[in-house]
């Protein structure tokens, strides 16, 4: 997930109940509640939920036009569309195409990337690794993944599997995903996270990929396996999940894929280079179908219901921590107003009409908008998956879907709302987006001066060599090379392109003695390198 829409879709995520760039590059924390925002304030005298057969049948219904109107007012390529109620699925159906230049259609069957939606998966992963007495949530990371360390000696020790997952280990928000971002491997990414400073432990929230796969990593290991072995072994298989993966690989081989799309200058074009994220496989890198998913929520549903019923993948005793608050990940601003709170990789709280309410969203800038939304008191799930990067049209197909599903009616203007947070929060970074260089410009010293390695411990060696007449840099594993333009004196530019720098960022490279520091780096105070002795 894009860092900066990851922190806005967790908040549209607590609204209706991923991993971009430097202005935001850590993503912003959970906006602050207001009552501009509905869906946090008291709810209205009237706002009673009752979820009847009639309801729901009418919230079914809707859907085509809802989706067709969304879909004709953004332009997304594609988007798929499940729902479950009472342990049936009652619809499916795919909107659109899979990829804008092939236009072969979407059907309930193809599949996306889940982004974020994967935490939610991953954590019914580690419910029925507690539910076979493989681990519990309240094991130390460290037990079973020694290698695993935080700053803190004594965090180190104790941080647990729930506490990953709950993203309060004191990390800061999305802590790695830069690194994934220069190439950095699972292994290489987790081993580099002791070099990040750390909030107190347990008692702030930051979201993350990098906490979730630490843990996730950690009960694979319990278990005798690797992280996609075992999901498929105790999840997928047994649910009848055929088109499931926590593979990379397993995506692209899939002839019905919905390939990822970006908007460039308003116009869909499909992604140059599909989103990679096998790195954070257990946080973002699960790929299904809707039909798949289907199944899944249903198996969510039976073990959060009402009857609380055991079922082949998990127990009530196991799942319910993982649904209920563990962490508040948006706390109320005013005393009135209700606050935000996080599971072990789920959102949960309560619908407008009190209804306990499970839920969660992700995003990929490179081409995924993906959200789910449960109801368990009535049994009641949607899953909605698009191939284009995240505007909130999943988000509002839902909340759309779950107020008529409630109150018969749509009570307020859901797309709006998500579509102004998204809005305000992504799109390219840097302080020098759309600017232009100095007209009195100081001219750079010689080329040579500037070459040679710089190191830093969490981003590794950034290497900046003299090609031509021009500069070029790589950061660690070197698998993105950065042609560097001279701006000013002794700073450079480059226009990155990720899942974390939207087209049309632009970063300082800004040398000053020994010193380079990277603003796309920078977000935390760690972007600073040091020319290296030799």
């Amino acid at each position: 997930m894009s860092i900066a829409a990851a922190g806005v879709v967790a908040a549209m995520t607590a609204l209706s109940g991923c991993t971009f760039g430097a202005g935001e590059s850590s993503a912003p924390t959970t906006p602050p509640l207001s009552t501009e925002r509905p869906g946090y304030g008291n709810p209205p005298a009237d706002a009673v939920a009752t979820v009847t057969d009639e309801r729901v049948e009418g919230a079914v219904d809707s859907l085509p036009d809802s989706i067709g109107q969304l879909m004709d007012e953004t332009g997304m390529p594609g988007l798929a569309v499940a729902v479950v109620y009472g342990g049936e699925l009652i619809y499916s159906e795919g909107f659109g195409v899979r990829n804008v230049d092939s236009g072969e259609p979407v059907d309930p069957d193809t599949v996306f990337q889940l982004a974020s939606v994967s935490k939610s998966v991953g954590a019914t992963v580690v419910a029925h690794e507690v539910t076979e007495g493989v681990v519990e949530w309240d094991t130390p990371v460290a037990q079973h993944l020694p290698e695993f360390a935080l700053a803190d000696p004594w965090v180190t020790e104790h941080v647990t599997i729930g506490d990953l997952f709950a993203h309060r280990s004191g990390l800061f928000m999305h802590a790695g995903d830069e690194l994934e971002d220069l190439g950095y491997d699972r292994a290489e990414v987790l081993q580099r996270l002791r070099h990040t400073p750390l909030s107190p432990f347990r008692s702030t929230y930051a979201y993350g990929n990098f906490d979730i796969t630490a843990a996730a990593e950690a009960v694979a290991r319990a278990a005798g396996t690797d992280w996609a072995d075992l999901s498929e072994e105790v999840l997928y298989e047994p649910l009848g999940m055929r088109s499931t993966s926590s593979r990379f690989d397993d995506f692209m081989a899939e002839e019905n894929r919905a390939d990822g799309h970006i908007l460039d200058d308003d116009e869909w074009v499909v992604t140059p280079s599909q989103r990679q994220p096998d790195a954070q496989s257990p946080a973002g890198g699960v790929s299904s179908s809707v039909t798949d998913m289907a199944a899944w929520m249903s198996m969510v549903l039976s073990a959060s219901g009402p009857d609380g019923e055991a079922n082949d993948v998990v127990s009530p005793e196991a799942l319910v921590p993982a649904i209920t608050a563990q962490s508040v990940s948006g706390p109320a601003a005013l005393g009135y107003q209700r606050s935000g709170f996080y599971g072990y990789g789920f959102n949960v709280g309560s619908t407008a009409g009190g209804l306990a309410s499970v839920t969660h969203s992700g995003a990929f800038y490179l081409g995924a908008g993906t959200t789910f939304s449960l109801l368990p008191e009535s049994g009641l799930g949607i899953i909605a998956l698009a191939n284009g990067s995240a505007n909130g049209i999943t988000e509002a197909v839902a909340a759309r879907f779950m107020d008529l599903a409630q109150f018969g009616e749509i009570r307020q203007d859901w797309f709006a709302l998500y579509t102004a947070l998204l809005t305000a929060e992504t799109g390219p970074t840097g302080e020098l987006v759309e600017e232009s260089p100095p007209s009195d410009a100081a001219p750079a010293r010689a080329l040579a001066e500037y070459a040679g390695d710089y190191v830093n411990d969490y981003f590794g060696t950034a290497r900046v060599t003299v090609v031509g007449e021009g500069l070029e840099l790589t950061v660690g594993p070197g698998t993105v090379v950065w042609p560097l333009e001279h701006w000013d004196g002794d700073v450079f530019v480059f226009e990155p392109f990720s899942e974390n720098a939207a087209l049309g960022s632009v970063s300082q490279a800004t040398f000053d003695g020994s010193t380079l520091v990277i603003e796309l780096l920078d977000e935390h105070g760690l972007g600073s390198f040091t020319r290296s002795a030799g």
